[in-house]
């Protein structure tokens, strides 16, 4: 099942608070993304059926391989592009939105080759 963009920021959304709190909930979900609870509640569905991530009796959302490995796919491409932006003379708060933009729609081969590119310059 390939995800649209809105399905790899709920991935990613999870790996985040997963990262600040011990047990991440559809509540949690919903105040960090600024989405309604049946939204949110609703994409946690699709997210289940398609392997991403598991709920517990006790509502907390776990990620599991699959969805685990996209979102730090994700999250790493969105940190990525916005150090490389603000290196490069953006504000911060464009540099993340911009590096939002863009790290769902970039290529695997695209990614890979600006990263290596910049390494290059980082280490001259």
């Amino acid at each position: 099942m390939h995800l649209q963009e809105s399905g790899e920021m709920y991935l990613e959304t999870i790996l985040i608070l997963s990262q600040q709190k011990n047990g991440v909930r559809a509540v949690d979900i919903s105040e960090y993304m600024g989405y309604s609870k049946p939204s949110v509640s609703h994409a946690m569905g699709l997210l289940k059926n398609g392997g991403y991530i598991t709920v517990a009796d006790n509502g907390t959302i776990l990620l599991t391989e699959s969805g685990e490995t996209l979102a730090r796919k994700i999250f790493e491409r969105h940190t990525f592009l916005t150090d490389f932006l603000i290196r490069i003379g953006v504000a911060p708060e464009i540099a993340s939105e911009d590096a939002c933009k863009i790290e769902h729609d970039i290529s695997d081969e695209s990614f890979d080759a600006i990263t290596e590119h910049v390494k290059k310059i980082l280490n001259q």
